[in-house]
Formats: structure tokens, sequence, C-alpha cells
């Protein structure tokens, strides 16, 4: 599947995903649960259970029947109440944060807020997982439930058609063109002077907006780049280890062995025989 420059880009930013699990739990909802036009800084998930209810997540007004997933948006204006004084909802529910560069990745993206669970035991597990994980410290255990957030909201974007913002156009946009540079000149010796004039920032404020949004400096992120472009040389391909080194802009075999050993722990040769 052939991946747009936009969707390239966020994949970047991908590398710095960061995702924190708040609160998990399972609630029956009293006939007075009520909230009223606020703006939370945190994403809230719930999966319905049982019962009826009204939100407005922005301008559109949400009523979730049993079996359906419904994402509130952080930064995003929202309300939810119950329903002529029924019972309204039971269901599991999380507060969660997840970071893509500076941003919450559904700052990024936009995806349907309420949808049919394609599995219900399946999510019905995942959430009981969520609020109980097993772990043997605090430590492990919130490692295992931010996986299982992860597998949550992969599960869910799987069911949905995602698009990038139109009002992040520009600063993707901007990203791509930084992303595409580095890709076609892994072979040359790239400065941060060069990618800070490509999008017309100097290079002080250059390293401090790509720090923000890739979470490495420059230099880093184009070692990395090189890295994987070797990894992938070694393994599609019968170039040798010097030719290898020459596309990735190393003029030297032994100073590319050096480095290569550095990232992946063998050398490129131990790479190539363990892994093709």
């Amino acid at each position: 599947m052939k991946t747009s420059p936009g969707e390239a880009a966020l994949i970047d930013l991908l590398h710095t995903l960061q995702v924190n699990v708040l609160y998990a739990h399972q609630t029956q909802c009293s006939t007075e649960w009520q909230g009223l036009d606020y703006t939370p800084t945190y994403n809230k998930l719930y999966f319905i259970q049982e019962g009826k209810g009204w939100l407005q997540i922005g301008d559109k007004e949400y009523f979730p029947q049993p079996g359906q997933l419904c994402l509130m948006p952080a930064h995003t204006t929202q309300s939810f109440s119950s329903i002529d004084g029924r019972q309204p909802f039971l269901k599991y529910w999380c507060h969660f944060s997840i970071k893509a560069g500076p941003l919450d990745l559904f700052q990024w993206i936009g995806v349907p807020f309420c949808i049919d669970v394609a599995d219900r035991q399946r999510m019905e597990y995942l959430f009981k997982q969520l609020i109980n994980p097993d772990g043997h410290s605090e430590i492990i255990t919130q490692i295992r439930r931010n996986g299982i957030m992860l597998e949550i909201l992969a599960s869910y974007l799987e069911q949905v058609p995602v698009r990038m913002l139109q009002h992040r156009n520009e600063e993707i946009n901007r990203l791509n063109v930084i992303q595409e540079y580095v890709d076609e000149h892994l072979h040359t010796s790239v400065s941060v002077e060069e990618l800070a004039g490509i999008v017309h920032l100097h290079p002080n404020y250059f390293i401090t907006f790509f720090k923000k949004h890739f979470g490495i400096s420059p230099l880093k992120y184009v070692n990395r780049k090189r890295a994987d472009r070797a990894k992938l040389l070694l393994l599609t391909t019968s170039l040798s280890v010097k030719e290898i080194a020459d596309r990735t802009g190393f003029d030297d075999t032994n100073h590319f062995t050096k480095f290569f050993r550095k990232d992946a722990g063998v050398s490129p040769t131990e790479f190539r025989t363990t892994f093709s």
C-alpha cells in the first residue's frame, strides 16, 4: 500500500509516540451524570455496555448504543448527560494521553468519534485487562497498561478511516520536506544548515523545531535513517559492505562498520547472515 507524503511524515513522528493511561474503570453512571462545555487536556474513551445517554463533541451530538466505542479527544469542547432522568450508561472508560511529537495524536488526525465494535468480547477483555493489568510492580503494571491501551487504539483505528487534519497540513508539509530531503541525500553529508535552509528557518530555531517534533536532534535523525537504509540494503540486495557504506554517506568502510555495530549490536556482515 502506497504511503502519502503526509502519512510518511506522521509515521516518522510516531517514533516519538508516547501513551499514558491516567484512569481506567467500569462505572454505572447515575441519573445525575452530567458535564457541560468543558475542554479536557486528556482523551477519553467509552465502551458502552448498557443504557442510553447523550454526548456532544465539538458541535456534534451523539447518542451512543451498547457495543459502541466513543472517543472524546483532548482539547475539544464536550458535554455529556443522562436523558430524561433515565439510568444512563454502564460503561468501561479510560482517560489517557497519546502524543506524537509535540501534539496529541488526535490533533494530527481526524477519526469518527463513535463506532460499532466488531468484536465486543475481545474489546471487553481488553478493557478488563486495562483496569487490572498483571504486574509485579507499579512500573511493570503501568508498562502493561500502556501496552493494552495501544492495542485498544489500534483496534479502534483499524475499523475507521483516518485523515490528516487540514489545519495541520502546513506543519506536516514542512516535516515532509525535511524527510524527503534526508531520504534523497543519505549518500552525502547532510548538515543542519542545509536542512534549516530548505524549510527557511534559522539553524538555531530549526534545531529546536526539529527536536520538538521528532524527539531527537537532526543528526541523530539522519543517523537513524542511515542505519535503516543500510539494514534494508543488507537484507534486500547483494551489494557489498563498501557499496552500502557509500550509499549511506560513509567514505570509510571501517567507520561505517563501527557505526552499524553501535546501532545494531552486530557487524553488517553478521546482520546480513543472521537476518537474511
